[in-house]
């Protein structure tokens, strides 16, 4: 690829801020502008447009009343984010693969993104005849999903709804709950029973039962899912037969990752 392509495809103020907060470490953790422009390669007027952006963002903080910038704590949630992250589709892959059986036909790790939920891990013996395929890296609306579901039940009510209306909910099919009071009513019984069910709402003829993983503060980091035709079994008999198997899952996952060192990455506030 040329350079000229390469520079289209750049968005070179985005270069420029990495290079602003790479260019504090361990034996530059307190710059003044002319030393950040220095180390970033661009002239102080840039850096100090830099800098004040980064400050209003929560990634760089003023050193007092000092003409000093240092980087704040905000900055580890980009790193614990992916390491939060691997530990889970590392640690959980095993689990995954135990909860797969003549019953149970795919278990997945999903991970909230705005007002989806991305596949970070997947177990599928199959649902073929479903037409489900799904991969690590698809995404799902958070709203029909399990997964979603059992995540936004840890979080602030205020931050639920804001998901919810951020992208307003769609009928996927004719078991969908579109309703926004009646989702979050849902989720509320979900954070009640520990567990949250998606019965056909998002693929017609699937059920998926999903648990939280959750960090030492209960703040959920990602989710576990089972999932299995509706046909063949009742919508009572799946849930008897998912929920304490994929409930114990999850609660390894979550005992698993705090002792790896895992960690919320996302900012809850609404």
């Amino acid at each position: 690829m040329s350079d000229e392509k390469n520079d289209k495809n750049t968005v070179k103020s985005v270069a420029k801020a990495f290079a602003v907060l790479n260019a504090f470490g361990l034996d530059s953790e307190e710059l003044v502008i002319a030393e950040v422009a220095r180390a970033a390669g661009t002239d102080n007027a840039t850096a100090f447009r830099m800098l004040n952006t980064l400050v209003s963002l929560g990634y760089v903080e003023r050193v007092g009343e000092s003409k000093r910038f240092r980087l704040t704590l905000k900055c580890l949630d980009l790193g614990f984010n992916a390491i939060a992250r691997s530990d889970i589709r590392s640690l959980g892959r095993p689990l995954l693969r135990s909860l797969v059986d003549d019953h149970i036909e795919a278990a997945s790790i999903g991970v909230l993104d705005a007002y989806e939920v991305v596949y970070i891990e997947r177990i599928q013996a199959g649902l073929q005849r479903l037409a489900v395929d799904v991969r690590v890296g698809n995404r799902v609306p958070a709203f029909s999903s399990a997964l979603g579901r059992a995540i936004l039940a840890h979080l602030p009510v205020a931050t639920e709804r804001e998901i919810l209306e951020s992208n307003p909910p769609k009928q996927l099919t004719e078991y969908t709950m579109v309703d926004i009071d009646r989702l979050l009513d849902e989720i509320a019984k979900v954070r009640e029973d520990g567990f949250a069910v998606s019965d056909q709402e998002t693929v017609t003829g699937l059920r998926v039962l999903a648990a939280p993983i959750t960090d030492m503060d209960g703040v959920p980091l990602a989710a576990l899912s089972v999932a299995a035709p509706s046909f063949g079994q009742t919508l009572d008999d799946f849930v008897d037969r998912a929920r304490d198997i994929t409930c114990e899952a999850a609660r390894q996952l979550s005992f698993a990752v705090r002792a790896a060192g895992g960690t919320a990455a996302q900012s809850l506030a609404p």
